[in-house]
């Protein structure tokens, strides 16, 4: 009797469609050790295991995050862009509480963007903001004594009144910036976006409003584990990547001085984090 292969009897198994979910929270910038803040430096090597590691059908993008840097912002999109293309992976977006300003710029790496009916989206705009401290110290008798060699370094010295050559340079750069951003969502968006209104003026809109006002800035209300069982089957499987909570909230501050540095270094990072949220009502 001739030998018989008997895998090839049995019935071939499906392979059931796998989604990773990178869950994208917290401000946008630089992160301080501990902290959980999102910068192209922290994600990366998370954003390039979802992609490459888990080889997934498709990638989706958790994200609450009221903003931050734009150079931050550009870096995670564009990674996530790049690894898109390169394993030809759909990546679709969904608003948690709000993704304004960078967080905006980040959901506009998805192909596709959805959210809460009472997410916020949009403040795609650039702000640069601060406190001038001239006449406190003139009040108080302090002499503010600057020496530079570039008559441009001290611009915007927060001790000195502010001088209109150095306003008009600051705005210079933030239209700059704010140019790349919209040049950005108008890639990523194309012929979603309305043409009929400015989405460009820092206004912020809830998921139900960008929806029923047809700007174009999101495509839908949905909810991560439904809608991907909606797009892939109720036997999607979802594998969540997310960063790593910082050691003092893993274990307790029972670990001393340096424990309670790192724990320092996240309440300034959420400090921060919860200034930004207050911009739009959260």
């Amino acid at each position: 009797m001739p030998d018989m292969d008997f895998k090839a009897l049995l019935p071939l198994r499906r392979k059931e469609p796998r989604v990773a979910l990178i869950r994208l929270q917290g401000a946008i910038g630089i992160s301080r050790p501990g902290s959980a803040g999102l910068s192209d430096a922290a994600l990366g090597p998370l954003i390039e295991r979802a992609f490459r590691k888990a080889k997934p059908t498709a990638v989706a993008l958790v994200i609450n995050s009221p903003g931050g840097s734009p150079v931050q912002s550009a870096l995670i999109a564009a990674r996530i862009r790049r690894l898109a293309d390169e394993t030809s992976t759909p990546v679709h977006a969904f608003v948690e509480d709000v993704a304004a300003s960078g967080g905006y710029w980040l959901a506009c790496a998805a192909d596709d963007i959805w959210t809460d009916p009472t997410s916020v989206v949009g403040s795609i705009g650039v702000i640069s903001s601060g406190f001038g401290f001239d006449q406190f110290i003139h009040k108080h008798g302090v002499e503010r004594r600057v020496h530079t060699a570039g008559g441009a370094k001290s611009f915007m010295d927060p001790f000195r009144a502010e001088k209109p050559e150095d306003i008009a340079r600051l705005k210079r750069l933030l239209d700059d910036m704010h140019d790349s951003f919209k040049d950005y969502v108008r890639h990523r968006r194309g012929t979603r976006l309305t043409t009929t209104r400015d989405l460009f003026t820092g206004d912020i809109w809830t998921g139900r409003q960008a929806l029923s006002e047809e700007t174009g800035l999101i495509d839908g209300i949905a909810h991560v584990v439904p809608k991907l069982k909606e797009l892939y089957g109720e036997k999607v499987r979802l594998m969540p990547f997310a960063q790593k909570k910082p050691l003092f909230r893993r274990f307790g501050a029972a670990f001393g001085g340096e424990i309670a540095q790192e724990a320092m270094q996240v309440a300034l990072a959420e400090a921060e984090e919860r200034s930004l949220r207050a911009r739009y009502g959260l």
